[in-house]
């Protein structure tokens, strides 16, 4: 059997479980068909380059699969054919890849960075003055320096 990883959009109204559920019947149609899915990933909600269908966004999900090719023909129908999906990919890979892909080691990667940075520098401050004080000034309090005009 060959390995894939099969990648589809979900509508961007749709709610987490009802994703999940999707995800299953794919799972569901792989087992089916001798095929068996390695790895399932939800990447979560997230926006996408252009609209499609009227969507600006979407629910991503990606599944290894170890499976005939039949199998994953029978996938790509039932794809076609669902209309809470608005776009899908398989791509056939020579091994299948250890640990957690590259978008979930990116999003943990930017959640450290979150963190670190509320850590090391304290809730944002400033709002829509743009960090100026009650006085106007922006650096706590100095006064600002006059122009020439004002001077006269």
């Amino acid at each position: 059997m060959a390995l894939y990883e099969h990648v589809f959009l979900a509508r961007q109204d749709l709610a987490q479980a009802q994703v999940d559920a999707l995800a299953e019947t794919a799972t569901k149609i792989i087992t089916d068909s001798q095929g068996k899915v390695t790895k399932t990933e939800s990447w979560g909600l997230r926006s996408i380059a252009y609209r499609i269908a009227k969507n600006r966004k979407a629910h991503y999900v990606m599944l290894e699969i170890d499976a005939p090719g039949g199998a994953v023909a029978e996938l790509e129908r039932q794809m076609q054919i669902n209309e809470d999906i608005i776009r899908y990919m398989t791509v056939k890979v020579d091994e299948a890849e250890a640990g957690p892909s590259v978008m979930m080691r990116k999003q943990e990667r930017d959640r450290e960075r979150r963190a670190d940075r509320e850590g090391r520098d304290g809730p944002r401050e400033g709002g829509r003055d743009g960090g100026r004080d009650r006085d106007g000034s922006r650096d706590g309090g100095a006064p600002r320096p006059r122009r020439e005009e004002e001077m006269a």
